[in-house]
């Protein structure tokens, strides 16, 4: 009976049952909320943030943070409009290109933190500046437009009445849940960020573990970007400031711990549904800006609460 409470009352239950809650609630604030075309756009908008919250899942798993995706993005998107624009390659080998420059900055990051022994914290801090910094100096303070009717099907195109960004979010997050649940691969993230110095013991090879899961952080990065320039048609070398707040505030909410060893996606994605509902609801309700950060930073706060409250009952 105490097992199955505890179940019953694990950190995903709770936040589904807070996301219920709170589409209820937005929904009596306002008729235009739990509207078809209000709930496909809301999944378009949050798509860039949850495709980086993925991947964020496996390294926050880890027991690492990665600072940097925001700056990734940014660098990213810009790449993409110089490869087409400027050096004249064809957009979709520029796309891929700039994705695998997101891969090239995670890898980056992925070896500063295994080889020179560098804090995450600290190493994605300075590659958050450097990234940056890149992507401002290669654009120079110049956005690139005018891209092929085509290529805007990523970002502003829907299939089957669904926007094409949250299929591709949909497909991401299986592939991911499956990767992180179900295989070795993903056993082995779990004892990585439990207990390092055993999962080296069990011969888990802990760096390469690490380097893959920071180099899939800087690929998901470069996939949001070119997402995002599709989205919004046109490339700026500040695409992405801020990006890594919301990504991190996601999985946190959704109960992966900042410690490492705890984690599921299904609880990131019910952290971003819960977080995109209460910005969209505010916003139609009237409520400004700060407040809906307010609120944000208060549910965030509230759920963490509840959930180790329960933890501690269900572990006593």
């Amino acid at each position: 009976m105490a097992l199955s409470l505890r179940r019953l009352l694990r950190h995903e239950t709770i936040l589904a049952v807070l996301v219920v809650v709170a589409l209820v609630v937005l929904a009596a604030q306002s008729e235009r909320f739990f509207t078809a075309d209000n709930l496909l756009n809301q999944g378009r908008l949050m798509s860039e943030v949850g495709l980086v919250a993925l991947t964020m899942t496996f390294v926050i798993v880890t027991g690492g943070i990665d600072l940097s995706v925001g700056s990734m993005l940014g660098l990213s998107a810009i790449l993409v409009g110089v490869f087409w624009k400027n050096v004249g390659l064809a957009l979709p080998i520029a796309m891929v290109l700039a994705v695998g420059a997101g891969g090239l900055a995670g890898l980056l990051n992925g070896l500063i933190i295994t080889r020179f022994k560098v804090p995450p914290l600290i190493a994605t801090l300075a590659t958050l500046a450097l990234y940056r910094g890149l992507a401002e100096g290669i654009s120079q303070s110049r956005s690139v437009r005018g891209y092929p009717e085509w290529f805007y099907a990523l970002g502003q195109r829907d299939a089957a009445g669904v926007p094409v960004q949250v299929w591709i979010m949909l497909v991401a997050g299986l592939g991911s849940a499956a990767i992180l649940g179900l295989t070795t691969f993903g056993r082995a993230t779990y004892a990585v960020g439990a207990n390092e110095t055993a999962a080296r013991f069990s011969g888990i090879a802990v760096d390469r573990t690490r380097l893959l899961v920071y180099t899939a952080s800087g690929l998901m990065s470069g996939l949001a970007a070119v997402i995002f320039v599709s989205r919004v048609s046109t490339t700026r070398s500040d695409m992405g400031t801020g990006l890594e707040l919301d990504v991190i505030t996601a999985v946190v909410l959704g109960g992966t711990s900042i410690f490492g060893g705890k984690g599921t996606i299904m609880g990131t994605v019910l952290g971003l549904a819960l977080i995109q509902a209460l910005r969209s609801g505010l916003s139609l309700a009237g409520v400004k800006g700060d407040g809906t950060i307010v609120v944000i930073g208060l549910v965030l706060i509230g759920a963490i609460l509840v959930s180790n409250l329960f933890g501690r009952d269900g572990d006593g």
